[in-house]
């Protein structure tokens, strides 16, 4: 695989909040709030982040909570975990992760699999083949980054959370390296 890392975008702003990020989301894509719970979901993050041995972003963690798994124009699925299936979540990730450490992750590319520190870690996948990981660096998850690594062999990493990653792919705020333009339609999943 002849993989390129292509550069790093920087939001203007960082969305640190959680619910600030959830509402950008929902801006930038119309019928998301169609799929949106009617109360909040009770997740077992203790369990999930014991058996990842880290913790998550609170961004993704608010998304989860109110939001099942969703596809982004048939082309991007979040993956997210759901309440009392928790465990499927996780083996889906470790699997993920394999497949990261066995076929995309070179030498010379600088990067690595979670547990390594600062290794990736995936929360999302296109239907092309690409991959939508976060970066573990930092003091805590608040601090993690965006490496998008996409079929085509560009990799790239976005100064973001996931979920204002989502919202600005979407908007059209980010350059869309090595992927398609997305399709803002969100069929259930």
């Amino acid at each position: 695989m002849d993989d390129d890392l292509v550069g790093t975008q920087t939001p203007r702003r960082r969305t640190a909040d959680p619910h600030e990020a959830l509402v950008l989301l929902e801006r930038s894509i119309p019928g998301l709030a169609a799929l949106r719970r009617p109360t909040r979901a009770v997740i077992d993050w203790t369990g999930l982040e014991d058996g990842l041995g880290t913790g998550l972003p609170a961004d993704y963690k608010h998304l989860a909570e109110w939001y099942p798994a969703f596809a982004v124009g048939d082309f991007l699925l979040v993956r997210l975990p759901e309440p009392s299936d928790e465990g499927s979540w996780l083996q889906a990730t470790r699997d993920t992760l394999d497949v990261l450490v066995d076929a995309w992750l070179e030498p010379g590319l600088g990067l690595s699999a979670h547990p390594a520190p600062g290794g990736l870690l995936p929360w999302g996948e296109s239907c092309d083949g690409d991959h939508f990981m976060w970066t573990t660096t930092g003091r805590s998850p608040r601090e993690w980054t965006v490496t998008v690594a996409s079929r085509g062999g560009a990799w790239w990493h976005y100064g973001g959370g996931a979920v204002q990653f989502l919202a600005e792919y979407c908007n059209g705020a980010v350059e869309p390296w090595g992927l398609p333009p997305i399709d803002l339609d969100v069929p259930p999943c």
